[in-house]
């Protein structure tokens, strides 16, 4: 069993900065693709990064150079620095981890809980 964990998200004013964390625990083998997503209050949920076993990133045209995705194979932990938050950046983010359990080439999709991140004054 695989658990993904996120922490970080809270209230933060317009131009401010959060810092997300998410972190995977249980019968990992090896972890892929680490990612970010996020749902805005009424809308779908969003793809907003990607970072790859190799650490190769790729972001959402919305969030090119305020966010950073960034990995720590050691923790089995995904970043999200988020700088210059906009109110349009309120939504619940959700980390995703594409995971290796045992030495079989099968991966699965795991999904964090999801954290709340509000950008208002």
């Amino acid at each position: 069993q695989v658990q993904l964990v996120e922490s970080g998200g809270g209230l933060v004013q317009p131009g401010g900065s959060l810092r997300l964390s998410c972190a995977a625990s249980g019968s990992i083998f090896n972890i892929n693709a680490m990612g970010w997503y996020r749902q805005p209050p009424g809308r779908q949920r969003e793809w907003l990064a990607t970072i790859t076993s190799g650490s190769s990133t790729n972001y959402e045209d919305s969030v090119k150079g305020r966010f950073t995705i960034s990995r720590d194979n050691a923790k089995n932990t995904v970043y999200l620095q988020m700088n210059s938050l906009k109110p349009e950046d309120t939504a619940i983010y959700y980390c995703q981890m594409i995971i290796q359990t045992t030495q079989q080439p099968v991966t699965f999709r795991y999904w964090g809980q999801g954290t709340q991140v509000t950008v208002s004054s």
